[in-house]
């Protein structure tokens, strides 16, 4: 038994990734590595058919049984899992708010029936199927094969798990440069309205006061106007290493987090969302300038 539940839970949640990758491939005319996982796994599809086929089995000759715990099993198990991953690694994976009759964004109807549907589908034409192929592998191979997919599965969750929270730390690093460069700026534009304004007043008091006293006031002048622009050429050098360290953060994205984002382009950031949208524009833009260097480079090779 519980070879065969393994068995259904990488069957299922293969072919749930490739649905993903059909239905990202038809919406935005390309390929996307869909899914949580580096590798070609949807494990929530994998978990939730077998759930629907276990539990439901006792009424699974009752279509209308059947569709509405289909409906309830799949988006239970979608409403725990967006809930869990949001609180697990602070940012939330898909949003259905713009849905109407959602609840808290986690699910919806709309695709709650769609799941419902699929799992019919599922269970009356290809389970029976997979059923057959599970049956017809000798028992040594599928021990050992269960063992290598099991091994890999869990590398590479560990590894995705790995880089998101690396994720999580390179937004709280943005946001505090982010938040460093302002302060920077602030002190530079306050420096130098400081500057400005007791360059008046010395101005005014040289004006005022006796023609004997008229060097030794611009002296202070001077010198109040050369502390200005040390300071503001200090704020201007450290103004500008904040800007180069924040640009190469935003520039050099690892591949897998280029990934993740590509795989959920709604993903939003619980604690560091400004940080995040200006990383999705960094990666969009350099996607873009990626494209146009290839295709330049193209129609030089053709001319």
């Amino acid at each position: 038994m519980t070879i065969e539940i393994l068995w259904f839970f990488f069957i299922y949640a293969f072919i749930g990734w490739c649905t993903e990758v059909v239905y990202a491939a038809v919406e935005s005319g390309e390929f996307v590595n869909r899914g949580f996982l580096n590798g070609p796994l949807c494990p929530i599809y994998g978990a939730g058919i077998i759930f629907v086929v276990y539990l439901l089995h006792p009424v699974q000759n009752n279509i209308l049984y059947m569709f509405i715990g289909s409906v309830l099993i799949t988006s239970g198990i979608e409403l725990v899992g967006g809930f869990a991953l949001e609180k697990i690694f602070h940012h939330r994976w898909w949003d259905y708010s713009d849905m109407p009759f959602n609840i808290g964004g986690y699910i919806c109807p709309q695709f709650a029936l769609v799941w419902g549907l699929a799992c019919l589908l599922i269970v009356d034409r290809i389970h029976p199927l997979t059923i057959s192929i599970v049956g017809l592998i000798p028992m040594a191979a599928s021990q050992i094969i269960l063992v290598v997919l099991g091994t890999l599965f869990i590398v590479d969750l560990m590894a995705t798990v790995n880089f998101i929270f690396k994720l999580n730390k390179n937004l709280e690093i943005i946001d505090e440069i982010s938040l460093k460069i302002k302060e920077a700026s602030d002190s530079m534009g306050e420096n130098l309205a400081n500057g400005a304004i007791a360059l008046a007043n010395k101005t005014a008091d040289v004006e005022e006061r006796l023609e004997a006293q008229k060097e030794l006031l611009e002296a202070d002048v001077s010198e109040i106007k050369h502390a200005q622009l040390q300071a503001m050429a200090n704020r201007k050098q450290e103004l500008a290493e904040l800007s180069k360290t924040y640009r190469e953060l935003l520039e050099a994205t690892p591949l897998t987090h280029i990934r993740l984002l590509k795989a959920f382009p709604g993903l939003k950031s619980l604690e560091h969302n400004e940080a995040l949208e200006k990383m999705k524009h960094a990666i969009r833009s350099g996607l873009r300038s990626a494209g146009t260097s290839t295709d330049n480079s193209e129609r030089d090779e053709t001319s």
